[in-house]
């Protein structure tokens, strides 16, 4: 036990800020698409094939040269460009844009979603955020059990009743214990999203091969994009295919794969934009494949389910104020633990010097 304990005070004045940083991001994200006060944005979702069509028509064809275009939700009543080097744009529904930015660093929005999955590193800062989750993760676990010990003592505070050590970490404990079921969850899934093989662990061993072959995209086509594409044909295909799903997005080509993607969301998906994909010749915009989110194995949607949990994404307005707790406890357990263990760290008991008689 003492060894755990001392693993638990150590990794969590090393680890801890970033834990921190990572849930209070969290938090604040859980809330984004409030932050964007343009006309429009409350406005309900249109979902008809020939208002989708005419805007991805009007909107694909803008002079920023959009990499892809994410239409409006339930939720968020604009649809949003991305372009090259972070560069984007709002627009309402019917394909009038609204704002424009060159630079991710002109969107709050966008650069702490990168700072919270990425850390403004890419590859390197995703897997450094996938590393701190396991960590936090192990956090939670060996809180409880070190809480265990001291449960007859159980106070709930939000707040230590003093700025001391002791109230501190006492307060650390209790709150702890509370929080835990929801920081196991928040953390499990982010380092799940991040680390696939771990899926292994929760839906078992053949779960990383089974989803790694479902999630396969057609094989890779050697064709250049053409100027002009038929985006109103694309739609109307993929209405025709799944007439009751959500047209949730467009994007271009990404790297060589010289397919256009189209991802849609049927009923019953957790999925913000959907895991129903159509594949589309980025020369003549044929269609190549489609893929079916009802058809997929159980696993695949089991994971599937995991950045609406994480993220969330689903259960509404309850289970988003439900994380936001999650992330907020994640940032004041964080920061009070780094600041009691490197500046008010008990001070070394010293020996009392004895006398020897003579």
């Amino acid at each position: 036990m003492k060894l755990l304990d001392l693993l638990h005070r150590w990794t969590g004045g090393l680890v801890g800020l970033l834990l921190a940083l990572m849930g209070l991001s969290g938090a604040i994200l859980v809330h984004r698409d409030a932050w964007v006060m343009l006309p429009h944005a409350g406005d309900a979702q249109v979902q008809s094939t020939e208002a989708i069509a005419a805007a991805a028509e009007r909107l694909m064809a803008d002079p920023s040269h959009p990499q892809s275009l994410t239409f409006a939700s339930a939720n968020f009543g604009l649809d949003r460009l991305t372009t090259a080097k972070g560069g984007g744009a709002y627009a309402d529904q019917a394909g009038n844009v609204l704002l424009r930015w060159d630079s991710q660093w002109e969107r709050p929005e966008l650069w702490l979603f990168d700072f919270h999955h990425h850390l403004f590193a890419g590859d390197t800062g995703e897997t450094i955020i996938g590393v701190a989750a396991l960590i936090g993760l192990f956090f939670a676990i060996s809180g409880v059990i070190l809480w265990w010990r001291t449960r007859k003592t159980f106070a709930f505070r939000l707040w230590p009743a003093r700025m001391s050590r002791p109230a501190i970490v006492r307060q650390h404990r209790d709150l702890g214990v509370v929080v835990a079921p929801l920081l196991a969850l928040s953390l499990l899934t982010g380092a799940m999203l991040v680390f696939r093989p771990l899926t292994a662990i929760v839906f078992g061993p053949s779960a990383p091969a089974i989803i790694d072959q479902a999630m396969k995209p057609p094989p890779p086509r050697v064709v250049a994009l053409a100027d002009r594409l038929d985006w109103r044909g694309m739609i109307v295909a993929a209405r025709a295919l799944y007439p009751d799903a959500e047209i949730r997005s467009l994007s271009l080509p990404r790297g060589k794969t010289g397919t256009i993607t189209l991802r849609m969301r049927k009923p019953g998906e957790w999925l913000p934009n959907g895991r129903t994909t159509l594949w589309f010749a980025a020369d003549s915009g044929a269609l190549i494949a489609h893929r079916d989110d009802s058809q997929l194995p159980g696993v695949v949607k089991a994971y599937n389910t995991l950045y609406p949990l994480h993220a969330a994404k689903v259960g509404g307005l309850a289970y988003r104020l439900v994380m936001t707790l999650s992330g907020l406890a994640l940032a004041m357990l964080g920061t009070l633990t780094v600041w009691t263990f490197w500046f008010r760290r008990p001070r070394p008991r010293h020996k009392q010097a004895t006398t020897v008689g003579r």
